[in-house]
């Protein structure tokens, strides 16, 4: 008899993790499209604060499922080019731009600017427009936002949809100024000879410095300087375009420059791991978690310590992907995971 107790008991503690394995998943989408792109049918802005507003659009069905688009940057900023992620004859997609980020005023200021202070900006915007409980969508910086939210107001959230993870630690956020130049040292290099040779040991202070000065001759060369290394290291293949657009925004460059290097320079305003060590607080609603496999700034690590975690989350790796959701294998990933979030809420 004892020859089959181990055997079987074994066979029990390894069902875990089957069950997590059969959860990990390597998809490419490559029969996926798009929907079209939508203009908003409603825009507006919001006064959350005595010195901010922030701006909001709907799109889609404004009796449908609430989904709300929680961008990246964190001064990023959102884009009506997202909505073909969505089945906007589903979906009534809320997209809103957080403090200091291009379309919100004032921009790119970091006064009266934490995460905490965009969760309670979600909270308003939602009472705002009379929606009980919506879906979470966020990549990037938007993916540690929505979790932050969701943590503070698990019976607000339907569920998640995030990709490229960020978990907002300190090994996260300076692995954009220390770890990305393993994989891009020409872009790395172009960026820290930006600063003089005394400061290349200390990128975040260095930049903060200057990012922070309230003259546009040294806040925008910084920003320039740091934004094109990020544009450079978020694809997997070169992207002239969006590097063209990037060196000719300003506003778009300071703003999101400006709120990540700040950001940094203050631990992202978090506990050390809060983020992983909160989420059995919404380890129960559904996620699905995208990780482009050669994801630079996002390493797919990050995508899989959080999967480890939630219990009731699927993890897709896009083999042929990097970090922004505008890449093909990525924008089809999320288009498909939403059409597949729907079936996931109505069961």
């Amino acid at each position: 008899m004892k020859k089959y107790i181990i055997p079987c008991l074994f066979y029990y503690m390894l069902i875990p993790f089957l069950a997590l394995g059969s959860n990990i998943q390597t998809r490419s989408f490559e029969d996926v499209q798009l929907y079209p792109a939508s203009e908003p049918y409603y825009e507006g802005f919001l006064q959350v604060s005595d010195l901010h507003q922030i701006y909001y659009a709907e799109f889609g069905n404004p009796l449908g499922l609430p989904v709300v688009v929680v961008h990246g940057g964190p001064g990023a900023g959102c884009s009506s080019n997202w909505s073909s992620f969505f089945d906007l004859s589903y979906y009534r997609v809320i997209m809103f731009d957080q403090r200091g980020a291009p379309r919100s005023t004032p921009v790119a200021e970091m006064r009266d600017n934490t995460p905490q202070k965009s969760v309670e900006d979600m909270e308003i915007l939602r009472n705002h427009l009379g929606i009980e409980k919506w879906l979470l969508f966020g990549g990037s910086w938007g993916s540690a936002l929505s979790i932050l939210y969701g943590e503070a107001h698990p019976e607000r959230a339907l569920g998640f949809v995030l990709r490229g993870i960020f978990l907002a630690r300190q090994r996260d956020y300076e692995h954009l100024f220390y770890g990305m130049d393993k994989t891009f040292p020409e872009a790395w290099e172009e960026m820290v000879q930006f600063l003089p040779i005394e400061e290349r040991d200390y990128l975040i202070s260095a930049f903060h410095k200057r990012i922070m000065d309230p003259d546009p001759q040294i806040h925008l060369p910084a920003a320039h300087a740091f934004m094109r290394f990020d544009m450079i290291c978020s694809t997997l293949l070169p992207n002239s375009g969006l590097l063209q657009k990037t060196a000719l925004d300003d506003r778009f460059s300071l703003a999101c420059a400006r709120a990540f290097i700040h950001y940094s320079a203050n631990q992202f305003f978090l506990k050390e791991n809060q983020l992983l060590e909160e989420i059995g607080k919404i380890s129960h609603l559904p996620a699905i978690i995208l990780n482009g496999r050669y994801d630079i700034i996002c390493p797919p690590k990050g995508a899989y310590e959080l999967h480890t975690r939630w219990q009731n989350s699927q993890l897709w790796f896009l083999p042929n992907g990097g970090h922004v959701s505008t890449e093909p294998c990525i924008a089809r990933g999320l288009k498909h995971a939403m059409d597949e979030m729907k079936i996931i809420i109505q069961q």
